[in-house]
Protein backbone atom coordinates (compact mmCIF):
# COMPACT_ATOMS: atom_id res chain seq x y z
CA UNK A 1 0.00 0.00 0.00
CA UNK A 2 2.19 2.87 -1.26
CA UNK A 3 1.80 6.35 0.18
CA UNK A 4 3.30 9.13 -1.91
CA UNK A 5 3.54 12.66 -0.51
CA UNK A 6 4.17 15.44 -3.02
CA UNK A 7 5.09 18.84 -1.62
CA UNK A 8 4.87 21.89 -3.86
CA UNK A 9 4.99 25.60 -3.22
CA UNK A 10 1.59 27.28 -3.18
CA UNK A 11 1.73 29.15 -6.47
CA UNK A 12 -1.58 28.39 -8.09
CA UNK A 13 -1.38 24.76 -9.23
CA UNK A 14 -4.78 24.04 -10.69
CA UNK A 15 -7.08 21.20 -9.78
CA UNK A 16 -6.37 19.70 -13.24
CA UNK A 17 -2.60 19.89 -12.70
CA UNK A 18 -2.92 18.19 -9.32
CA UNK A 19 -5.10 15.48 -10.85
CA UNK A 20 -2.44 14.94 -13.52
CA UNK A 21 0.26 14.61 -10.84
CA UNK A 22 -1.85 12.08 -8.93
CA UNK A 23 -2.55 10.03 -12.05
CA UNK A 24 1.05 10.18 -13.24
CA UNK A 25 2.62 9.17 -9.95
CA UNK A 26 0.10 6.36 -9.53
CA UNK A 27 0.86 5.06 -13.04
CA UNK A 28 4.60 5.22 -12.32
CA UNK A 29 4.10 3.05 -9.22
CA UNK A 30 2.15 0.55 -11.36
CA UNK A 31 4.83 0.46 -14.08
CA UNK A 32 7.94 0.42 -11.90
CA UNK A 33 6.84 -1.48 -8.78
CA UNK A 34 3.75 -3.33 -10.04
CA UNK A 35 1.60 -1.68 -7.35
CA UNK A 36 -2.16 -1.65 -7.47
CA UNK A 37 -3.65 1.77 -8.22
CA UNK A 38 -6.56 0.88 -5.92
CA UNK A 39 -4.24 0.87 -2.91
CA UNK A 40 -1.84 3.65 -3.95
CA UNK A 41 -2.37 6.85 -1.97
CA UNK A 42 -1.11 10.22 -3.20
CA UNK A 43 -1.26 13.38 -1.09
CA UNK A 44 -0.29 16.82 -2.36
CA UNK A 45 0.73 19.38 0.25
CA UNK A 46 1.01 23.00 -0.79
CA UNK A 47 3.53 25.00 1.19
CA UNK A 48 3.63 28.79 1.40
CA UNK A 49 6.75 30.32 -0.18
CA UNK A 50 7.74 31.79 3.18
CA UNK A 51 7.77 28.29 4.67
CA UNK A 52 10.07 26.77 2.03
CA UNK A 53 13.82 27.27 1.89
CA UNK A 54 16.62 26.47 -0.55
CA UNK A 55 20.30 26.99 0.11
CA UNK A 56 19.68 28.63 3.45
CA UNK A 57 17.24 31.20 2.04
CA UNK A 58 13.48 31.50 1.75
CA UNK A 59 12.53 30.36 -1.76
CA UNK A 60 11.53 33.83 -2.97
CA UNK A 61 14.94 35.25 -1.97
CA UNK A 62 16.73 32.28 -3.53
CA UNK A 63 14.85 32.79 -6.81
CA UNK A 64 15.63 36.52 -6.78
CA UNK A 65 19.34 35.73 -6.48
CA UNK A 66 19.15 33.21 -9.34
CA UNK A 67 17.56 35.80 -11.63
CA UNK A 68 20.30 38.40 -11.15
Amino acid sequence: MPYINIKITREGATRAQKAELIAGVTELMVQVLNKSPATTFVVIDEVELEDWGIGGLPVDEYRAQQNR
